[in-house]
């Protein structure tokens, strides 16, 4: 009898390479990334009733930026897990307001426009790659944007 939901095997060898390559560009860390891409297919094996495949590389992209993302925070929060020379850097910079800073900013948005901010401006992804990857219109995702560049505005005049 056939598991219920999507296929996460065929799901695991076809897009595999692209989520762990996904996961060591943000983490750069071949170990580190090894672990959240295993984390991302647990996750659609979790809820492989609820998931639909319409477009699965969208899904897997997004989940492995989103756990990549948490990783990086959780390593900000923890000094003895080796991480990226700049982030430890911005955790351990006298100024101890810059993550507060990012979390009152990201805590008034969506997190999927903490993700559109990571494609648009870490990854270097154009507004219409963003777009197709987040399964929204180019002028959605330039709103979204606009609007978290307002709040950091405002919350710079203060």
């Amino acid at each position: 009898m056939a598991e219920p939901g999507i296929d996460v095997e065929g799901l695991y060898q076809r897009y595999g390479p692209m989520v762990f390559r996904r996961c060591r560009q943000l983490l750069r860390d071949d170990d580190a990334a090894m672990d959240v891409a295993q984390d991302v297919f647990v996750q659609v094996l979790r809820r492989r009733e609820s998931l639909r495949e319409h477009y699965p590389s969208s899904l897997l992209y997004r989940i492995a930026t989103n756990l990549s993302l948490n990783r990086i925070r959780d390593r900000a929060r923890d000094p003895d897990l080796p991480g990226d020379a700049l982030l430890d850097r911005v955790a351990r910079h006298e100024d101890r307001d810059a993550p507060l800073l990012l979390q009152r900013l990201f805590g008034r948005h969506p997190e999927s426009t903490r993700t559109m901010a990571v494609l648009h401006y870490v990854d270097g992804m154009t507004l219409d790659q963003v777009a197709r990857e987040c399964g929204l219109s180019v002028s959605g995702v330039r709103k979204r944007l606009r609007g978290l560049r307002g709040t950091l505005k405002a919350m710079e005049a203060l």
